[in-house]
């Protein structure tokens, strides 16, 4: 054989190869393939039986109920921001206070 032939049928099996492994093992994977009844093909005699209806698919389109809750007005809003602002503040100065204790620094 020359060495071009020999290159061929290398590659041919390096792109081949994996591509005939990999359908080998995905038909195994097919629990629901014609040959699943099959009593040396399919599943062992104390596996669950299948379920007696298939499974529904998720309701993908369905809208949730409008809200009864009302939009803040203005000063509430305003309110709820500073509040939120106080919290954040609070919990940053917190936290480099437990720095400068613990010793830590940047």
């Amino acid at each position: 054989m020359t060495q071009r032939g020999l290159y061929f049928v290398v590659r041919l099996l390096a792109l081949a190869g994996p591509a005939l492994l990999g359908a080998a093992l995905g038909g195994c994977a097919s629990s629901s393939s014609p040959l699943a009844g099959i009593p040396v093909v399919g599943p062992s005699p104390n596996a669950p039986p299948p379920p007696a209806s298939p499974g529904q698919y998720l309701p993908v389109h369905d809208i949730p109920p409008p809200r009864d809750a009302t939009v803040l007005d203005p000063a509430a809003r305003d309110r709820l921001e500073k509040e939120l602002l106080a919290a954040r503040d609070r919990q940053v100065s917190g936290a480099k206070a437990a720095q400068r204790r613990s010793g830590g620094g940047n």
